[in-house]
C-alpha cells in the first residue's frame, strides 16, 4: 500500500518549463525524505534533488541548481519538481522515491530509498 506515482512529463522545447508531480499513498509524507532521480538511455540513474519536511532541507544536483525547484503539499501527499529553462541534456525518465531517513550534506543514494515510482518521460528537443 506504499506507492508513488509520477506524472507531468512530456515534450518541451529548450528553454521551456515542466512541473512533475509525485503523488504518494500509504505513508505520512512529511515523515519521509523524497528524492527525484533521472535516467537517460545508456546512463546510470542520477540524483536530481532530495527534500525533507521534518529536516527542513532541500538539495539539488549542480546540473540543475537555479533551474529546478522541489516543493510539496503534505495535505495532498504530493511532491512537485518545477523544471525551468530546460535543456536537451535534461531529457530522461524521471523518478521519485521515498525513504524514512533524514539526510545531511548529501542526498541519500539510490540504494537508500525504500519506495519508487514508475517514472515519467521528459523530452527536451527543438
Amino acid at each position: 500500500q506504499l506507492q508513488l506515482v509520477e506524472s507531468g512529463g512530456g515534450l518541451v522545447q529548450p528553454g521551456g518549463s515542466l512541473r512533475l508531480s509525485c503523488t504518494t499513498s500509504g505513508f505520512t509524507l512529511n515523515r519521509y525524505t523524497i528524492g527525484w532521480f533521472r535516467q537517460a538511455p545508456g546512463k546510470e540513474r542520477e540524483g536530481v534533488s532530495c527534500s525533507s519536511s521534518m529536516g527542513g532541507r532541500a538539495n539539488y544536483a549542480d546540473s540543475v541548481k537555479g533551474r529546478f525547484t522541489s516543493s510539496r503539499d503534505n495535505a495532498k501527499n504530493t511532491v512537485y519538481l518545477q523544471m525551468n529553462n530546460l535543456k536537451p541534456e535534461d531529457t530522461a525518465v524521471y523518478y521519485c522515491a521515498a525513504n524514512r531517513l533524514l539526510f545531511g550534506s548529501n542526498c541519500p543514494m539510490v540504494r537508500d530509498y525504500d519506495y519508487w515510482g514508475q517514472g515519467t518521460q521528459v523530452t527536451v528537443s527543438s
